[in-house]
């Protein structure tokens, strides 16, 4: 069946082409009321009607294999519908003598006639139709600004026709506000400015009036409008007949080919049996390396759901879905420029109905809105995916709307190339796209783990490990029992498994809150997935681990001594550049010397003369990040490699703070500069074997 709002379905075209009229049909006799008002509006005898209906389906049938799906089915058939229309309103004229006229309002039908056939058409299509100004540009192909004039002038005509009188005291410069403020789309200032002026303007008050009883009329009678039953009827019958007549018409062909197809039929049964048709089908259709695994191996279907506004073109191709995940792969075309726009999870993107069908006490994987793996093979497509929660149930429908979109940054040392990341501030198109989309959840497998190592003195226990098809968890745990020295992150390098290596997620590990763990803290860790494998055992290979160590050290301040000043902390030479008493006091120290540097940044406060003072300390840091192997990356460039760096430390150069003192107001006159300790990073690389 196609949907009632005629929204693009993919699985509906295809519907239509293989059960020929039978959808068409259907989705006429959902819609046939609102357009059998919008023909009335054209035509008003039952046998034209009748014609009407025919000749619209047929030629949507026949256009079908031109339908590049870049509109929804209902704009796309409505402006055939109203194409029809013209022409047997030429045909036959709106005059015939053997009409019939249905109720209610038929006088509204009369007025009707009597306009200008180009505001008639505006009027219809908004106000008895229900089109948005939107969906109306789009068929009548003119500007916005157009179709509003077009329905105010043919409402202020009507308005006459139907006996309101032709004068109307309404203040000529706010006419074209009429339209978007009864459609409550008008911007707030000038609804604000409109409605004072309305207030105050007693013409402007019986003008808007009157004009909106003739929009409230217009937009009631489709609902009250009668279809005669015997209209639909007449029309299958007619479609039935002529598919008869093609039927036959195509039997001796089809005759001829039955040979070749049953060998076809053949290739394609063994293929399905064997596998290998869909590891085939997908190897030609589908692009997408990642995507393309999962659907070759039976873990989702093609979807290719879309959704058009403001010119940008959203297609959501499939979703693959597990206990971990539920992994959106969608693409993204500008329609009018060579612009590319990203999904932001966190921004513009919305599960309507979340709390009913997702599972929100589940632990998401961060990803940010693009990866080195997205496609970008055309300026103005861009094709990614999101991770959304994993679904409570084996299956639902995603009710995702998406009201904007964030804009790749365009490398301005490379024209047509696209930068992931930007310090600068996003740019974002805004609109409005809502898709439902069917979701199967596949299972995972988990392994209960009892494997326990030590690390830098701390203990690691290893819990569980989840198999899923999208991803591979371990979840782990430590135990911090040296009071002078923390492990806060602990990441992996990597997990052996049979003959893969799987590297750890570059966004390392994601917290759990474990129950009845007190004393332990809980993480897991994601790798690719080995969904499939038959294992008995896999390996586990650590990389870094983020540590506070308690180090404390005090170094005296005194703003009338001249700075900078320097002391040693660790093998390290820290300088301190500026000490400057005032609102706020400012105090800047730095280190430079990256070779051989113990602490990745220090744990520090200041204090003051009077050790009551409540002083409050906020600044910002700049710094460098630092591979394992010694090389330097500056963070701030815009093509900076953040997913080729391997384990890399980030090293603060320069610590910059403000001073205020919360408690008096007064300045803040720094005494001690107190060390506390510092973080560090330290890289390991034992292997544990885990038994499955």
């Amino acid at each position: 069946m196609i949907p009632a709002n005629g929204k693009t379905d993919p699985f509906l075209i295809s519907r239509i082409r293989e059960k020929d009229m039978e959808s068409i049909i259907d989705w006429f006799e959902r819609n046939q009321q609102s357009f059998y008002t919008l023909g009335w509006s054209y035509l008003r005898n039952q046998q034209q009607m009748e014609d009407l209906f025919y000749k619209a389906m047929m030629t949507i049938h026949e256009e079908l294999p031109r339908f590049k799906r870049k509109t929804s089915f209902e704009i796309w058939a409505s402006s055939i519908f109203i194409q029809t229309c013209r022409e047997l309103s030429k045909e036959n004229g709106v005059q015939d003598s053997k009409r019939t006229e249905p109720e209610p309002r038929q006088d509204v039908f009369n007025a009707l006639d009597k306009i200008k056939p180009e505001d008639k058409e505006a009027v219809v299509l908004t106000c008895l139709k229900g089109l948005s100004l939107e969906d109306s540009t789009h068929i009548l192909q003119v500007e916005a600004g157009t179709v509003k004039a077009r329905i105010f002038s043919g409402v202020q005509s009507l308005r006459a026709e139907m006996g309101y009188g032709s004068h109307f005291d309404g203040c000529p410069e706010y006419h074209p506000l009429y339209v978007d403020y009864l459609e409550r789309t008008l911007e707030r200032p000038q609804k604000v400015d409109f409605e004072i002026h309305i207030y105050n303007c007693q013409g402007c008050q019986d003008d808007l009036a009157s004009f909106q009883d003739v929009m409230l009329t217009l937009n009631g009678i489709t609902e009250e409008f009668n279809v005669p039953s015997g209209v639909m009827e007449n029309v299958k019958v007619r479609l039935e007949e002529n598919e008869k007549r093609r039927k036959r018409k195509k039997k001796k062909r089809k005759n001829i080919g039955l040979a070749f197809a049953g060998v076809f039929a053949l290739l394609l049964c063994t293929g399905f049996v064997t596998g290998s048709f869909s590891h085939l089908y997908y190897s030609w259709t589908e692009d997408n390396e990642e995507l393309r695994a999962y659907l070759q191996h039976n873990l989702g279907d093609r979807l290719d759901l879309e959704a058009e506004s403001e010119g940008v073109k959203i297609k959501i191709k499939s979703v693959i879905a597990d206990d971990v995940q539920t992994l959106v792969f969608y693409e993204i075309t500008d329609m009018k420029k060579d612009n590319q726009y990203v999904l932001n999870a966190h921004d513009g993107v919305f599960i309507q109905n979340e709390s009913e069908i997702m599972n929100r006490q589940a632990y998401p994987r961060y990803s940010p809105p693009t990866n080195p793996t997205d496609i970008h093979d055309e300026n103005n497509v861009y094709q990614g995916q999101i991770s959304l929660l994993p679904l409570k149930e084996d299956s639902g429908t995603i009710e995702l709307r998406i009201t904007r979109l964030q804009k790749l940054v365009q490398d301005p040392d490379h024209p047509g190339e696209f930068q992931p990341w930007s310090y600068e501030e996003p740019e974002f198109a805004n609109g409005e796209w809502t898709f439902e989309i069917p979701v199967k959840k596949h299972p995972s497998v988990v392994h209960e783990l009892d494997q326990e190592a030590e690390v830098e003195g701390t203990k690691i226990r290893f819990d569980k490990l989840t198999i899923a098809p999208t991803s591979t968890l371990l979840q782990f745990s430590f135990k911090n029992e040296q009071p002078e020295k923390r492990i806060e992150i602990l990441n992996f390098d990597s997990i052996q498994a049979g003959d893969k290596k799987l590297k750890s997620d570059l966004y390392g590990s994601s917290f759990v809150d474990a129950p009845g763990n007190v004393d332990w803290n809980t993480f897991q860790s994601h790798f690719d997935s080995i969904y499939g494998e038959d294992l008995g055992e896999l390996s586990v290979q650590f990389g870094a681990i983020q540590m506070s160590v308690h180090e404390p050290k005090s170094i005296e301040l005194d703003a009338s001594k001249a700075y900078p000043q320097t002391f040693e902390y660790l093998g390290s030479t820290i300088s301190i550049d500026k000490v400057e008493v005032g609102f706020p006091t400012k105090v800047v120290i730095s280190n430079r010397d990256l070779e051989n540097r113990e602490y990745d940044s220090l744990q520090f406060h200041v204090t003051g003369e009077d050790e009551y003072d409540d002083i409050s300390m906020g600044g910002g840091s700049e710094g460098v990040l630092v591979d394992r192997n010694g090389k330097e990356y500056n963070p701030q460039e815009l093509n900076f490699p953040i997913e080729e760096i391997e384990q890399p430390r980030y090293l603060q150069t320069v610590q910059s703070f403000e001073l205020n003192n919360n408690q008096t107001g007064e300045k803040v006159i720094p005494k001690t500069l107190e060390i506390e300790g510092y973080s560090t990073t330290k890289y390991v690389d034992d292997t544990v074997k885990i038994e499955l």
